[in-house]
């Protein structure tokens, strides 16, 4: 008789994902990916367009079987703009392993991948962090970047709460993004803008930019400039160059950073180089992450059953 699939709420995840082990694994992930060794289709996004909402569908097979669902409601004010639930079956039968929330998933593993990125590209001797940006991934981005990199200075600038935010982690509140963008050495591109929020002329040279949003394809958080002047890296040219609007608008060559993982692709490549992640999130890293969440939650009940 077949087990039935464990069921997994936040609280679960948040006891057995650590970052310290999410970011080797998006890193694994992520080349797998770029290796041809995951099927992972186009997300499929149903736009719920009474709530100003959007439903997508992200299934993938790699060293894991399972799907996203997820919604999007860049509107939410009291509850979280995104929801998302993951199954897990296993590869070999198609038996459902897992049914878990996939809220923290897709927090944690969207700034770990951004750490994988800026761990390949940004300059060693980085010392400023800008966060633009106060909400959940504002948060998850400074938790996975700071081991990555030794930052003397974090500075954070949001329309609405980043003095709330710079007082709760001992940060620099900048009074404008342009404030708190120049000078920077590594920018996290984290608010929920559908027009750009970061100016090219504010990098300064030799800047590695993270840029988490705007992903649909008639929506931008960067300015022409900032395309022109970056050389620009994504988890995949397929789903980027059909979800970024900034991708879709800059007309560039991409490589991916499972490709600069696996050496085949070149990362930062000089000193003043402007240096870009686009990312739009993938299925890949989801089931991944929901993978190390299982086999942590195996390991603890063996644990425990001792």
């Amino acid at each position: 008789m077949e087990a039935a699939p464990i069921i997994l709420n936040e609280e679960d995840i948040r006891k057995r994902l650590r970052m310290e082990d999410l970011i080797p694994a998006m890193a694994e992930a992520l080349r797998d990916l770029s290796a041809g060794a995951v099927l992972q289709p186009l997300r499929t996004v149903l736009s719920i367009s009474a709530h100003n909402g959007f439903l997508g569908v992200m299934p993938a097979s790699g060293r894991a079987l399972g799907a996203k669902l997820v919604t999007f409601y860049p509107q939410n004010k009291e509850v979280p703009t995104h929801h998302a639930m993951i199954l897990l079956f296993r590869p070999e039968t198609g038996e459902p392993l897992a049914v878990m929330d996939g809220r923290l998933i897709t927090e944690m593993r969207t700034a770990a991948v951004s750490a994988v990125a800026t761990k390949l590209l940004a300059r060693t001797e980085a010392k400023t962090l800008t966060i633009l940006g106060s909400g959940v991934q504002a948060r998850s981005h400074l938790e996975a970047l700071q081991p990555v990199r030794s930052f003397a200075e974090v500075r954070v600038w949001s329309p609405r709460n980043a003095g709330r935010f710079a007082q709760e982690f001992n940060l620099h509140a900048a009074h404008s993004a342009e404030e708190a963008v120049r000078g920077a050495d590594v920018i996290v591109v984290a608010t929920s803008a559908i027009t750009p929020v970061l100016r090219g002329d504010w990098l300064a040279p030799g800047a590695h930019i993270n840029a988490v949003g705007a992903t649909r394809p008639n929506w931008r958080e960067l300015d022409d400039e900032v395309l022109r002047r970056s050389t620009i890296y994504v988890e995949s040219r397929e789903p980027a160059l059909k979800e970024s609007g900034d991708v879709i608008a800059a007309g560039k060559d991409l490589i991916e950073i499972g490709e600069v993982i696996a050496g085949k692709r070149a990362g930062r490549t000089s000193i003043d180089q402007v240096t870009l992640f686009k990312s739009v999130g993938v299925a890949a890293e989801d089931i991944a992450a929901a993978d190390l969440v299982l086999k942590a939650n195996a390991s603890a009940q063996r644990s425990n059953a001792k």
